[in-house]
């Protein structure tokens, strides 16, 4: 096979989240006194971590350290209770890993969202059927700063050139391309497919079993 290990991104991308995402900010918003974000403005505010969903989210006039940080407390506070109400994986999805495991890829999730978060999605909806699992953790930097994405490839033992990078957003093509990965867009995520391609996207997907054909 051209590539030995596969790298996902988790929201837009093996599990739809949105839904769940738009509610929590618009929980901390509420509280805070400000107006609610529309879940399709949420797509465009999401992908970058929680401070820069806060401050994207935040009104104008708005978006001092501060108020920022009282958001992400607020927003982080309610998501943690809440965010397998309407969470749900892809079509496809659980088909497409199934399919990877019995060829052998390894595979692996990294995400912007809160490392905890991130380990207990993927063990409620996918099991143990990933190698390595991470999320925001400190001292690393969000993508699309490479660094988490090597360090999952070292820990893996595969070289960068042969992971295929999965991912929704400009930021997951951004962090790709800066690891030296294969970068795909999928197009049932959260950015439309002129984003993907501006940022690096070598491939755009329709199905999750679209991959299959590229390894």
């Amino acid at each position: 096979m051209k590539f030995h290990a596969v790298l996902f991104d988790l929201d837009g991308t093996l599990l739809d989240t949105i839904e769940d995402l738009t509610d929590s900010m618009n929980a901390a918003l509420g509280e805070m006194g400000f107006p609610p974000r529309t879940v399709q403005e949420c797509k465009f505010l999401v992908g970058d971590g929680r401070e820069a969903y806060a401050r994207r989210a935040l009104p104008d006039g708005h978006r001092d350290r501060p108020t920022v940080a009282r958001c992400v407390e607020l927003m982080t506070a309610h998501y943690r209770h809440n965010w397998a109400n309407k969470t749900r994986p892809y079509e496809g999805a659980e088909d497409l890993l199934s399919e990877l495991g019995k060829a052998g890829v390894k595979l692996a999730v990294l995400s912007n969202k809160y490392d905890q978060t991130v380990r207990d999605a993927v063990g409620r909806y996918f099991g143990g059927r990933f190698d390595v699992v991470r999320g925001e953790r400190d001292g690393v930097p969000h993508k699309p700063d490479p660094a988490a994405a090597l360090e999952i490839a070292s820990e893996l033992g595969v070289p960068p050139a042969r992971f295929l990078y999965l991912g929704d957003t400009n930021t997951d093509m951004r962090t790709a391309v800066a690891a030296g990965m294969y970068p795909v867009g999928v197009l049932w995520g959260f950015r439309p497919a002129e984003e993907l391609l501006a940022s690096g996207a070598r491939t755009l997907i329709t199905r999750p079993a679209d991959l299959l054909a590229l390894l």
